[in-house]
């Protein structure tokens, strides 16, 4: 009697490769592998955007400036400076009635060289640097960097760069002391043991062979990016280089049952929701996927979610059906409904004392929702109301996807915030909804390929229903 009691009553947290078939699992694997396949290449947001155009190309899309007027069915999206991109196909139901919205975002934390970052000491030529986001930065030191972006001279041209993810390339790197002599800094807090401003990226050491020269390492360098790119210093001051992790995407496990990656905050949720949005065929709502930008350092910017970038898109699409008038913008968002698709922090059971296991998003047990974020007494967080939070629940128990409600960490030590506020600020429903991660905003995070799968799965029932 108990048990029968117990099984109706509780909530079940369970591991979902319990109830894994053989042929789920090859789908698990296959979308992982993809997934890996496309991080690979999409270690920046320049880089997600460019591939995620492409993707969207050879799946019918094309950009909202091709179409005079728009109809149920078509698939369209928009392009923002190639740092964030939006992309929709028009539902069947007028949209007054509210839009399907699944938002991410394709930043991560990072390494930006600073604008003059080219100088000479001691017969070493480094680029100084400003980290992007919230990082440990004892992490970035004595790992494999590669550095990824644009330079544009100032007649336009703009000239793409990646160096250190070939084989066959270089690679860079910012020195660490040895033990035995790092007595002083192993007695500093964690946080001070490497300081922002020696975050300098070592690039190389043989000198430019004329005596008359003062720098000649620092020489050397820009001769040889003068040969490989027709580059001088200056243009460094246009251009956005980002130094990434050197790692590639790899299975993690025995049983290759995890993803080891760099910036899978947030792109794992970004390329699920991608994915899910290419298989799309009709849909009741018009379904919308945000992928932006700058959610690292605050959503400022106009490729961030602050900007009314977005609002233009939804705008341009009005026009197109032709039914724009005046309030119609706030009446579309006031009537939508959105997964905000950021990570979640997974349970860590060697850091198990910040988390409060009962409320914990595990990994291998679904995709993780959060009813609010923030800090503290909630701070900053946007609250998803009870009547919206059963409604997704039920678009995901009659789509038979495991879930589970979670929180970043204990009250008065967790804390953290997605894109869901701004778009709850003008008055949309959203919750945040998304995988859990290890070692969130590390040269290297972990996700569970279950996980991965579930979030492919949410999305596309998100969208059809």
């Amino acid at each position: 009697m108990g048990e029968e009691l117990q099984e109706k009553l509780f909530n079940k947290k369970e591991n979902g490769w319990e109830s894994v078939n053989q042929s789920e699992k090859k789908e698990i694997f296959e979308l992982s592998k993809n997934y890996m396949d496309f991080l690979n290449n999409a270690k920046t947001e320049r880089e997600f955007i460019k591939q995620a155009r492409k993707l969207a190309n050879e799946n019918g899309y094309k950009d909202i400036i091709e179409f005079e007027t728009l109809k149920p069915g078509d698939r369209i999206y928009f392009v923002n400076r190639d740092k964030s991109m939006y992309l929709a196909i028009i539902g069947e139901d007028t949209i007054e009635n509210g839009m399907h919205i699944i938002g991410s975002h394709v930043d991560s934390p990072r390494l930006d060289l600073k604008p003059n970052p080219l100088y000479e000491d001691s017969g070493f030529a480094y680029f100084k640097t400003h980290y992007y986001g919230g990082i440990k930065k004892y992490q970035w030191t004595t790992i494999p960097l590669s550095l990824h972006g644009v330079i544009v001279k100032t007649n336009g041209e703009k000239i793409e760069v990646n160096v250190g993810e070939n084989e066959n390339d270089p690679v860079f790197t910012i020195t660490d002391l040895l033990p035995h002599l790092a007595q002083e800094q192993m007695e500093k807090k964690l946080k001070e043991g490497i300081n922002g401003e020696d975050l300098n990226l070592l690039i190389g050491s043989i000198p430019y062979t004329d005596e008359k020269v003062r720098e000649k390492v620092k020489l050397n360098i820009l001769n040889i990016l003068y040969q490989k790119y027709g580059i001088i210093e200056m243009d460094l001051a246009s251009s956005e280089l980002e130094l990434v992790p050197a790692f590639r995407a790899r299975s993690l496990g025995f049983d290759e049952s995890m993803v080891v990656a760099y910036g899978q905050d947030d792109k794992v949720c970004a390329y699920t929701s991608l994915a899910a949005m290419m298989e799309l065929k009709q849909v009741k709502n018009t379904a919308i996927c945000i992928l932006s930008d700058k959610e690292e350092i605050g959503s400022m910017g106009n490729t961030g979610m602050e900007s009314h970038m977005f609002d233009f898109f939804i705008s341009e699409i009005l026009n197109k059906l032709g039914i724009n008038k005046p309030n119609l913008l706030d009446k579309v968002f006031c009537f939508s409904k959105m997964l905000s698709s950021d990570v979640d922090a997974g349970f860590d059971p060697i850091y198990s004392s910040v988390s409060d296991k009962t409320n914990a998003g595990f990994l291998g047990k679904g995709i993780a929702l959060e009813k609010y974020t923030g800090a503290r007494g909630k701070s900053g967080a946007s609250d998803a109301n009870a009547e919206y939070v059963a409604w997704v629940r039920n678009v995901l128990e009659k789509n038979n996807i495991k879930y589970q409600l979670t929180e970043l960490g204990k009250v008065d030590i967790g804390g953290g915030g997605t894109i869901a506020y701004i778009l709850a600020n003008k008055g949309t429903d959203v919750i945040d909804c998304g995988v859990p991660v290890l070692s969130m905003h590390a040269p290297y995070e972990v996700t569970s390929k279950y996980d991965i799968y579930s979030a492919y799965k949410t999305y596309k029932a998100f969208w059809e229903e």
